[in-house]
């Protein structure tokens, strides 16, 4: 009997916190304790209450042992999050064991003894029946004793204790640095079954919340470090970006781009779930392509999410109008959507936890972002690259056409579109570029990758006018078009470097 015990794998109780279970591969190993330790800010304490209220709604009860903030200031502080705690209190889902320091306690000196506090967290257990267990937080007990030897002692009599009781548990700590040890006392880790690190990190002034399962006894977990934010009225949520598997379908349908010609360059239009990046500088024609993206759209019912990140709702629809567009119209079909936000009202992770709600309530058949180079500016390189990685995966998961825009800092766009890494998860590139011919600026396009299908290897020339974009026939008297310096080329020159690749000699 006890050798197939031994014998069995460690099972993992789902914690529903959204993204956790997934890079933990099943959730926290069950009827164990696990460390999650963080500096200030780095949402410790939401963690233990969600995992708590989390496991109510699934009708696994809990037990929130508190060693700082009273429960009354926890019930205020997690009603943001739309968890009504009272109410679980009162239906004998959920219980406090209170052990915070009171304005009028006396500190008596000596020993510390955790016996009594054992008694009250059982009765707790017992009482609720509860499955799990949150500690919030140790160093706040911990510093009653001055020797750490003792707090290693302790704090194996606590996690024994609570396996005894057959609950899964968790457990908070501080730490000092983002990267430094992993605990305040430098011995919580090596007693805790499992180790969860939360990071609130500071970079280029701005701030980057990660979680990383550092350790999980017997059981296997995702490796690194993982984006999360605190979304209000849901709390913690993970965002796997390298936890996510290729396994998304891929269609052999086409859609139209919304422009003729542009079809044909491309060899009949766009793959229904292919990702299409559009690259140029300021004023080239991205949000034209945009606008006629989602014309397309709207003329076969497909509904339309318009993302925008640079200019607002009023001055888009006037634009459209300008090009003979009516976005008003469509919207009142119920065929567009148009969602405007600052890039810098909030973090990516949470741009990303709000596009991916969007979609899910609209679900549509295309998808516009204009622009990406505006969401680059509010975050680091990685957190930039993590959200185009999250956002792809989500769009190509769904199976929807997707037209994402991105300014090159030159003007002249020279600069290779490769810098940020996007054109390696785009299935399509158009680059729309300024090219200068006796003293006119004129604009040329041409479609540099496009996975799975044949495409005009041309650089053709395009206009605007009120009626949207006219591609024309390709520059063939000017090189450097890409490079950033075009250069006219004498006509003889022409005919002499065409000769060199006479298929005939």
């Amino acid at each position: 009997m006890n050798d197939a015990i031994d014998n069995a794998p460690v099972q993992k109780l789902e914690t529903g916190i959204p993204g956790l279970d997934l890079i933990t591969q099943g959730g926290l190993p069950e009827v164990r304790t696990t460390l999650v330790t963080g500096t200030a800010g780095s949402a410790k304490t939401i963690f233990a209450a969600q995992f708590l209220a989390e496991g109510v709604k699934r009708g696994e009860n809990g037990v929130f042992v508190t060693f700082e903030e009273s429960p009354r200031d926890i019930r205020r502080n997690m009603r943001g999050l739309d968890w009504d705690i009272r109410e679980w209190e009162e239906d004998g889902r959920w219980a406090f064991v209170d052990a915070s320091p009171q304005p009028d306690e006396l500190v008596v000196s000596g020993p510390y003894d955790l016996g009594a506090l054992m008694a009250r967290i059982e009765n707790a257990v017992t009482r609720t029946k509860a499955k799990r267990v949150s500690l919030d937080s140790l160093g706040a007990i911990f510093t009653q004793f001055s020797d750490a030897a003792v707090v290693r002692r302790e704090l194996f009599r606590i996690a024994s204790a609570l396996k005894r009781l057959g609950v899964t548990s968790v457990m908070t700590a501080e730490r000092r640095d983002e990267y430094g040890e992993i605990s305040r006392f430098g011995v919580e880790e090596f007693v805790a079954d499992n180790v969860v690190v939360l990071r609130n990190i500071l970079e280029d002034e701005k701030r980057r919340r990660t979680i990383e399962t550092l350790k999980f006894r017997g059981t296997p977990h995702q490796k690194g470090e993982y984006p999360f934010t605190v979304v209000p009225q849901e709390g913690i949520v993970v965002i796997p970006l390298s936890a996510m598997e290729l396994k998304q379908g891929s269609s052999n349908i086409r859609i139209e781009s919304g422009n003729a010609e542009l079809d044909k360059m491309c060899g009949g239009g766009f793959f229904r779930d292919s990702i299409i990046l559009v690259t140029g500088a300021t004023g080239c024609g991205k949000t034209l392509m945009c606008t006629e993206f989602i014309q397309g759209g709207a003329k076969k019912d497909e509904r339309c999410l318009l993302f925008a990140f640079e200019e607002s709702r009023d001055q888009l629809f006037r634009n459209a109008t300008g090009w003979g567009v009516d976005f008003e119209q469509m919207e009142r079909d119920g065929l567009l959507r148009v969602e405007c936000t600052y890039p810098e009202s909030m973090g990516l992770e949470d741009h990303l936890i709000q596009i991916k709600k969007t979609i899910d309530e609209f679900k549509p058949h295309r998808i516009a972002v204009d622009s990406l180079s505006a969401l680059e500016r509010v975050s680091t390189l990685k957190g930039y690259r993590e959200f185009v990685i999250g956002l792809t995966s989500f769009i190509k998961y769904k199976e929807i056409g997707g037209l994402f825009t991105a300014t090159t800092p030159s003007l002249m766009g020279g600069s290779s579109v490769t810098e940020a890494h996007i054109s390696t998860i785009t299935d399509s590139i158009i680059l729309l570029r300024y090219v200068e011919m006796l003293g006119e600026m004129r604009r040329g396009m041409t479609v540099l990758k496009m996975r799975g299908s044949m495409h005009d290897k041309d650089i053709r020339e395009f206009t605007i006018d009120g009626t949207g974009m006219h591609i024309g026939k390709p520059f063939r008297n000017v090189s450097g078009i890409l490079s950033g310096f075009p250069q006219q080329v004498a006509l003889d020159e022409l005919a002499r470097l065409g000769g060199l690749f006479n298929p005939e000699d």
